[in-house]
């Protein structure tokens, strides 16, 4: 067996963490890369759990263009994100998914907490991480951002200048979600899309919404915080019905049956999911207020018939950047960009984006 010719440096100041030492990924590993699990930190202290992806072909002494990858919001490196780090280390770039603050084998207390402040730290600390590595042109780092992770990837973007290049896939802006409620129809059109419309809740229904989440703070105060919501994604066996929505069947599809179910994951535990305050800071400070600032060339991909479309659609008319491409997957809907069963991931796509603007 080969090995990459690479000494990894540790960031120091992080904690150790409990990991896994097996292979225990949604996806089979790769004979052309060599897996490493590794910690860095952020700059609130948190030590954060992540998979270092390196080609075998590497020579002594070169120093490759990385990338660090992160989502779906509620995932863990287990699942997409490590799918799109593993690839992109086939195809020659150094890779890093990462699991967030709070949430699979990273730090954090209490447990599946979230923050769009904190999460968007958790990209420039997977920078920071990279950059320490000899094998690593720190000129030459980009990111890429999944769902949730997505837009947290636009946003620091906008705010590290030492993000070369952006790329989101199937893109979600979580605050945005939190605050306006789903700004679709629900059921599908004739066309398996979804019209849009007008967001579900204004001021005094947010106000509503505010006072329920906080009033549940006495409870969880007592408890820590660390008092959950109950489970994101229904049970595929028993709960889904004729009426569910069709996309909300796909998640549970993806999160809670073999394709994709993780342990690790928020979206795939049947017991509970995110802690119950995490949506006040999502309503109350949205992301991408200076979306027209950024200047790093980026890439937004999102699934023809995705629920979710129109986050990418907005997204991509607010950035700023020169050099922008909004390419839609024919015929994907959210979740086949979560893993290639459909053979739908646009990875030529990536790969050539990040080819470009990484050298």
């Amino acid at each position: 067996m080969t090995h990459a010719a690479v000494t990894i440096t540790p960031m120091k100041g992080a904690q150790a963490l409990q990991l896994e030492s097996k292979w225990d990924k949604i996806f089979p590993q790769s004979s052309k890369v060599e897996h490493h699990k590794v910690t860095f930190k952020n700059r609130y202290g948190i030590t954060l759990a992540g998979d270092l992806y390196v080609p075998k072909s590497i020579k002594d002494g070169a120093k490759l263009p990385a990338i660090a990858v992160a989502g779906a919001f509620g995932a863990v490196k287990e699942q997409s994100s490590g799918l799109y780090a593993q690839t992109l280390a086939e195809r020659g770039f150094v890779t890093l998914a990462f699991d967030p603050s709070y949430v699979g084998e990273s730090g954090g207390e209490p447990r599946n907490m979230a923050s769009p402040e904190i999460n968007t730290e958790d990209y420039s600390a997977a920078v920071d991480y990279l950059g320490l590595q000899n094998f690593v042109n720190r000129e030459q780092i980009g990111i890429l951002g999944i769902c949730g992770l997505g837009g947290m990837a636009l946003n620091a973007a906008v705010s590290d200048t030492r993000i070369k290049a952006v790329a989101t896939s199937t893109m979600y802006d979580m605050t945005r979600v939190m605050a306006n409620g789903y700004e679709i129809n629900m059921k599908q059109n004739a066309q398996g899309g979804y019209d849009r419309a007008q967001p579900q809740t204004d001021a005094a229904a947010r106000y509503q919404t505010k006072v329920q989440l906080n009033n549940g703070r006495w409870e969880a105060a007592q408890n820590g915080y660390a008092t959950l919501s109950p489970a994101n994604n229904l049970d595929p066996a028993k709960d889904i019905t004729a009426d569910t929505p069709k996309f909300i069947a796909e998640y549970a599809n993806f999160y809670r049956t073999k394709r994709g179910f993780h342990p690790r994951a928020v979206n795939s535990s049947p017991q509970g999911s995110w802690a119950t305050t995490v949506p006040l800071a999502f309503i109350n400070m949205p992301i991408l207020q200076r979306a027209s600032e950024l200047r790093a060339p980026a890439l937004v991909v999102h699934g023809e018939k995705a629920h979710s479309r129109y986050f990418s659609e907005d997204a991509y008319q607010s950035l700023g950047s020169q050099d922008k491409e909004l390419y839609i997957v024919p015929g994907a809907n959210h979740t086949d960009l979560y893993d290639n069963t459909t053979g739908k991931i646009p990875f030529d796509k990536f790969e050539q984006f990040f080819k470009k603007h990484l050298k």
